[in-house]
């Protein structure tokens, strides 16, 4: 009786992992298994839930991160993310305290702000985008090498 239980269990985790795909519920799975195979070898029922929860938790605490880090690796930077790093030109001088400044990257133009309040960078300036708040990017002025100008 107690091995059709930790079946249904084990179907029913199943299904909730592959309709979510979360890496939260295969944890759970593999704890039914483990109680199944022990309930077929009769092996106490309190045994058998206490078997159910240490490998659930025990694999869940230390095989999820290594789980998540390796299977969501590939994921794919939104269009936004992928700026941050990136180069990009003022076409209007960029000045916090004004509220006011803009910047072209990849083709497209972008309101942004200085990481500094203070600091004004002049239109025709290179500057690296930091970050994004809302719809704005975040900018420092690129120190220019010698050999760099800009076109």
């Amino acid at each position: 009786m107690e091995g059709i239980f930790w079946l249904v269990a084990l179907a029913f985790f199943i299904v909730v992992e592959l309709g979510t795909l979360g890496l939260t519920t295969i944890w759970f799975a593999l704890g039914c298994l483990v109680a199944f195979l022990a309930s077929l070898i009769g092996i106490h029922l309190g045994i058998q839930i206490a078997l159910f929860l240490v490998i659930s938790v025990v694999l869940l605490i230390f095989t999820r991160p290594l789980a998540t880090k390796y299977l969501n690796s590939k994921t794919t930077k939104t269009n936004a993310e992928s700026l941050v790093g990136k180069t990009a030109e003022v076409t209007i001088t960029i000045d916090n305290i004004k509220a006011r400044g803009q910047v072209m990257v990849n083709g497209l133009e972008w309101t942004a702000r200085s990481t500094d309040d203070e600091k004004i960078i002049k239109e025709n300036s290179l500057v690296t985008i930091i970050g994004i708040s809302g719809v704005k990017l975040i900018v420092e002025e690129k120190e220019m090498k010698k050999d760099e100008h800009v076109s």
